[in-house]
This record gives C-alpha cells, sequence and structure tokens, in this order.
C-alpha cells in the first residue's frame, strides 16, 4: 500500500532494518551515508536499490534537510553502482517513488537502479 510520503520517519521499516543489519541484504556499495543493496525482487537483470543511511522518508524531505556530504555521497553512489554494475556503459534507468500517487510503499527514501534489458516505456497510457 502506498504511503503518504509526508508521514514521520517510521523506524521499523524494512530498509531501517536493513541499514541496522536486522536483515540480510546483498551489499553492491557501501559509503559513509549510503548503502545499495541487490533488490530481493528484481524486476530487471540489475536491480539495484540505492539508500541513505538517514531517516528521510522522500525525496523532498532529503533534499530539505540532509547535510551537503549526505546528498553528495547519495548522488555519487548512485553514479558509481552504474559504473560497478556494468550498467553505465548499456544504459539504465532511475526510479524513486514518492507518496501516495507515486506508489510509494516503503518510508524510506530510495532509488532503484534497473538494467541490464530492454525496459520498455517510462509509464504506460
Amino acid at each position: 500500500m502506498p504511503i503518504d510520503a509526508s508521514l514521520p520517519y517510521d523506524e521499523g521499516n524494512i530498509l531501517a532494518r536493513v541499514l541496522r543489519g536486522e536483515l540480510p541484504s546483498k551489499t553492491v556499495l557501501e559509503t559513509e551515508h549510503s548503502l545499495a543493496i541487490h533488490d530481493i525482487n528484481p524486476l530487471a537483470p540489475i536491480h539495484v536499490l540505492v539508500i541513505p543511511k538517514g531517516a528521510y522518508v522522500s525525496w523532498d524531505d532529503f533534499s530539505a534537510r540532509a547535510s551537503e556530504a549526505e546528498i553528495v555521497d547519495f548522488v555519487r553512489a548512485v553514479g558509481e553502482v552504474g559504473r560497478r554494475t556494468g550498467a553505465s556503459a548499456q544504459g539504465y534507468r532511475l526510479l524513486a517513488n514518492i507518496g501516495k500517487r507515486g506508489r510509494q510503499e516503503i518510508a524510506h527514501l530510495h532509488v532503484h537502479l534497473f538494467g541490464g534489458a530492454p525496459l520498455g516505456p517510462m509509464l504506460a497510457r
């Protein structure tokens, strides 16, 4: 069920639990402020979630409250994941779902990086 991105951060969300080491994950990259993991339900041959380590619900929340260091680290982590997975050489798609209309399901900002195959149109009409 999509969430309201304006709600307070939920410390019990699945990505917060991954960040605390309570749930297993397959790491692609870890930096001071970011973690990139393989999606447990991949929708493409390359499907990685890039997650800021801070308690941010959405892109709006992150862009308003994160430090410059966190923002720079996160943006660079996304690019590095593209290179490490080989997606950069082929082309890839980034997706961040925000709020109910954006179909955000986990109340922790994360960016999906999809690649490794033709991805089709952006949105179905």
